[in-house]
């Protein structure tokens, strides 16, 4: 049977018109659900279309799916609440939902950290894989419950770059009484090293750079560090950021309002959420190969971070977590599990991801 006679005994054409030209009923959505509009409170600045931008692709999509019925306006840093305080404000009803990266909350409870990125630890996929399908967000569904609200992944930034520093870095001597700015976790690993920690929101590292309340300071890679302008008054551009080899941004929806939806828009809303999720660590792969570029050549001067930084570093985040274990239950719950999860798939990692990449980045390196 042929195409064109299965498709006419299937009543798929008539009259040489294709059934799909017959007006479709709207879509369900349409019909039944009620106009839902909330406000989502930012922790980055609207300049930056990588990771701000990422809630703007959830709540264009979120609003696609729902044919325009369920709305989620977006606010830059310091528009409703400061870039560091929007956990708070989700929780407490003042916003619906927040954009944030969870290791700014580690003075709560460093537990918060593994949700995003701890030193030394996982990658972008490996990060994705955790989470996703290594029982990751079963065990920070429970965490965040303490915190009234539901946290659903809003995109990764990649291996970030170790940040920009006024002076060369040739040991881990130089480390001593740095004032730098770090967010996270790693503030606390790398005080253990002398530095002396800050954390500021991305609106206001350059200034502070700028007038020196600052030795150095971490953002996230290339691009937005470029968009920043920290290659203005700060020169020496190091790597890697040990600290965020795979950090996961989330979208964190108050509780209450989150369990007031309907089966179908929490469902719109985690598949948008999906959306930025993938799309956000494609766009920064894509503009960080562009943007190192342009800031080699404005002199900046991209230096490895010295090797007794990376050890000293290891060695003291491995014991802290130690420590965090001894003393703190959610923590253990948690890290326990992730610490298997890291082993068993940094052994996969080696055996392919490890070989091919070095392998082909050699012989790039060749000129081949």
């Amino acid at each position: 049977m042929d195409r064109r006679s299965f498709l006419k005994k299937s009543g798929l054409v008539t009259g040489g018109a294709v059934a799909a030209s017959v007006p479709l009923a709207a879509p369900a959505i349409a019909q039944s659900q009620p106009e839902v509009k909330w406000r989502l409170a930012s922790s980055f600045p609207q300049s930056l279309d990588t990771i701000y931008g990422a809630a703007e692709v959830m709540s264009k999509a979120l609003s696609d799916i729902t044919d325009g019925k369920f709305q989620i306006q977006v606010f830059p840093a310091g528009e409703i609440v400061p870039a560091l305080q929007v956990l708070d404000a989700a929780q407490a009803g003042t916003i619906e939902a927040a954009h944030t990266v969870s290791y700014y909350y580690v003075g709560k409870d460093p537990t918060f950290a593994i949700a995003s990125s701890i030193p030394f630890g996982l990658n972008a996929r490996q990060q994705n894989a955790w989470l996703m399908h290594g029982g990751g967000n079963e065990l920070f569904d429970d965490f965040f419950k303490q915190y009234g609200v539901v946290a659903l992944l809003g995109g990764n930034t990649g291996t970030q770059m170790g940040g920009w520093f006024r002076e060369e870095l040739k040991s881990v001597e130089d480390l001593k009484g740095l004032k730098m700015r770090i967010a996270g976790l790693a503030g606390n690993v790398v005080q253990r090293l002398g530095v002396v920690p800050q954390q500021l929101g991305g609106g206001d590292i350059y200034p502070a750079l700028e007038r020196g309340t600052i030795d150095a300071t971490e953002w996230v890679g290339p691009y937005d560090d470029e968009k920043l302008g920290f290659y203005q008054v700060a020169k020496y551009y190091y790597y890697p950021a040990f600290w965020e080899g795979g950090p996961s941004v989330h979208f964190m929806f108050n509780e209450d309002k989150f369990n007031g939806l309907s089966d179908t828009y929490k469902a719109a809303l985690r598949t948008a959420c999906a959306v930025a999720n993938g799309n956000m660590g494609a766009l920064y792969d894509v503009k960080n190969s562009q943007a190192i570029r342009s800031l080699v050549s404005k002199g900046v001067q991209l230096r490895p971070l010295p090797r007794d930084i990376m050890d000293a570093a290891y060695d003291e985040s491995f014991k802290y977590y130690d420590e965090l274990s001894a003393s703190n239950a959610n923590w253990k719950k948690i890290y326990e599990p992730w610490k298997q999860f890291r082993s068993e798939i940094f052994e996969w990692f080696r055996v392919a991801e490890f070989s091919y990449d070095s392998y082909v980045y050699g012989q790039q390196a060749a000129g081949k």
